[in-house]
């Protein structure tokens, strides 16, 4: 699931063109409708021309609500950057252009609205190029450019064209296995109780499991997931998500507290980060400075300390260390934009590097500096949890090659994702970086159970009279499994108790093979048949020609019949009685004949053959010229 963000003046056509494309008014307060303005975020969904579906936050525009739209904006995968057609580029286009550009919005389309309020087409090849030329040197720079209208529809299936052609090139957001929802929404629904809503990063959310809601450390479980109004069983990294919690009442949540996964994060009232003053900026910013931070949905007051400077003169960057207010739950790699409080303007942003530094740094230490750099290029946990993600199940020797860490960082690194159940050890051995031991990262193995789990959940559901599912076919189908990597995913898996194993066969625990009416009626009328002449039976062929190939081979794997040749086979009763008579006859006679079988059991010579045959090969009996004799 993809999540795309308006941005753009007021008045520019946002919500009217969402409505347009999704059919939804994300204007849902009676306020909004009335002002024919944008306050709160709003919320749609649509579908791309390829079926996928994608949400769609839709945020004000007003410079006296800039601050409701920073906590939509920071989640999506690509911003439809609107202007209209008729005024062209004002001062809320630049200021979005430029938080879009400080968050490093992956992607975007420059879409020019309105275009049915202006007649003239030279007009409109104008201020095309004025969009163009302000978003120079931006993450918009190259962005696809539509003329749409959303009040007469043109335009709008070349933006669908487009956006499912932008969205398509985006990599899938990766599942961290720490599951983060920054709130941007809390209501509560009659019967059902507390409801959040965000977008999901880092990890998936699954119906029943515990949470905590942050910094205030509250505890609750999921009841209910919802995506575009439909109940899930879980949401996935990237998803517009609405949480449903049991245990929490709603007036103890607010907007910009985070919902994660318990003992996943921690707040903190201290921030690293390195930083760029906007060059439109109307002063520099100093140290000691107060400032208003917004990272993701969050939004706190904070104090700047200045670290390696007095200043910063507008289009210039460093290095800050942010004390805030109130706690904040931040990563390293977050974006995040400050603003002056009063009078309010944008006055940068950048990324966190640190989010729990050791403490108060001196603001003029160069070793201070060069470790900030150092992290802004990624932690050796960090580097490390990413080469293990990209090889999925894989020696630890292997990972850390591929992460190029020296053993003095990967060490403690390695630990740290230990400890934190982010990398798990599949076999024993010592975790060193020599060690042929396998690790996977914990959310690549959660993909990777659930992709095994379904694969064998599906042959069930085609097969449900079948023991279960060929170990070797499970195989072929986890194309990519070498074969030690398989047997240590499968033994894994198996002690998980995710999977049951008998003999060749993978099950899901519980499994019992089971025929519907039709075919129970069919394997009866084949049994009846080997019960009416049970040492001259069908044949392989005749009883397949009955029942089909799937299902007579279900009756091998239950042990209902037993195979003794390509083309003699018995009821596995029978086949029982039979070697029980040839151990009697054997023992009272010292030896047996493949005459004196066929007539002991009144049947033909090819059977007679199979049987005494299938018995050699087994190790039951040994042939001695035209005799046989019970082996050892």
């Amino acid at each position: 699931m993809r999540v795309i963000g308006t941005a753009g003046h007021v008045d520019h056509g946002k919500s009217t063109l969402v409505r347009a494309l999704s059919g939804i008014n994300p204007d849902r307060l009676k306020e909004e409708q009335a002002r024919e303005m944008t306050i709160e975020l709003g919320f749609a969904w649509m579908n791309l021309p390829n079926g996928e579906p994608v949400g769609i936050v839709d945020v004000p525009g007003h410079r006296d609500f800039i601050e409701n739209m920073l906590s939509g904006i920071g989640g999506i995968d690509a911003a439809l950057f609107v202007v209209a057609a008729d005024e062209g580029v004002m001062p809320q286009t630049r200021e979005h252009l430029a938080i879009l550009d400080i968050l490093q919005i992956p992607a975007g389309i420059i879409v020019l609205t309105k275009i049915d309020l202006v007649d003239d087409p030279e007009w409109l090849d104008l201020v095309e190029a004025e969009v163009r030329k302000t978003a120079l040197g931006t993450v918009l720079a190259d962005a696809p450019l539509v003329r749409v209208s959303a009040r007469s529809g043109q335009g709008l299936e070349e933006l669908r064209q487009k956006l499912g052609a932008v969205l398509e090139q985006r990599p899938p957001r990766p599942n961290l296995g720490r599951p983060r929802l920054p709130i941007d929404r809390v209501f509560t629904i009659s019967g059902f109780g507390t409801v959040v809503t965000g977008t999901l990063t880092d990890g998936a959310l699954k119906l029943g499991e515990e949470i905590e809601i942050l910094p205030q450390g509250l505890r609750g479980r999921v009841r209910g997931l919802q995506g575009h109004k439909k109940k899930e069983e879980s949401a996935q990294p990237g998803s517009r998500t609405a949480v449903n919690i049991s245990g929490i009442d709603v007036d103890q949540v607010t907007r910009g507290n985070v919902l994660i996964s318990p003992g996943k994060f921690t707040p903190s009232g201290r921030l690293d980060a390195w930083f760029r003053l906007l060059p439109e900026a109307t002063t520099s910013l100093k140290h000691d400075t107060e400032v208003k931070l917004f990272v993701l949905a969050s939004e706190v007051v904070a104090r700047v300390r200045l670290l390696g400077k007095e200043e910063l003169k507008p289009g210039e960057e460093g290095w800050l260390q942010l004390e805030t207010r109130d706690p904040v739950v931040a990563v390293r790699g977050d974006r995040y934009i400050l603003r002056r409080p009063s009078p309010g303007e944008t006055l940068g942003g950048g990324l966190i590097v640190d989010p729990h530094p050791a403490g108060r740094h001196k603001r003029f230490d160069d070793s201070i500096l060069q470790r900030l750099e150092s992290l802004r290029q990624g932690s050796p946990a960090e580097i490390l949890l990413q080469a293990s993600q990209a090889m999925g199940i894989s020696s630890l020797k292997a990972i850390l090659a591929k992460a190029r860490l020296s053993p003095e960082d990967a060490n403690p690194a390695l630990q740290e994702l230990i400890n934190g159940s982010l990398l798990l050890q599949l076999e024993p051995g010592s975790l060193e970086a020599t060690s042929e031991a396998l690790v996977v990262a914990a959310a690549r193995w959660e993909t990777e159970t659930a992709r095994a789990l379904q694969e064998v959940e599906q042959y069930h559901k085609a097969l449900p009279f079948r023991k279960g599912m060929p170990r070797e076919e499970l195989k072929s189908r986890l194309k990519y499994f070498p074969a030690r990597l398989f047997n240590t995913a499968v033994r894994q898996w198996v002690s998980e108790g995710k999977l049951a194993e008998t003999g060749a066969y993978m099950l899901l625990p519980g499994f019992k093979p089971r025929f519907n009416p039709q075919q129970q009626g069919q394997v009866d009328r084949l049994l009846n048949r080997f019960a009416q002449a049970p040492y001259s039976t069908p044949s392989v062929k005749d009883a397949v020609a009955d029942i089909g190939e799937e299902m007579y081979n279900a009756l091998l794997d239950q042990g209902l019949l037993e195979q003794v040749s390509p083309e003699v086979v018995f009821r596995q009763q029978d086949y029982q009685e039979m070697i029980r008579a040839v151990r009697e006859m054997i023992t009272n006679k010292g030896a047996i004949t493949v005459v004196e079988f066929r007539d002991r059991f009144n049947t033909s010579r090819k059977y007679a053959l199979a049987l005494l045959e299938k018995l050699d090969a087994v190790g039951i009996t040994l042939r001695e010229g035209d005799f046989r004799k019970l082996k050892g």
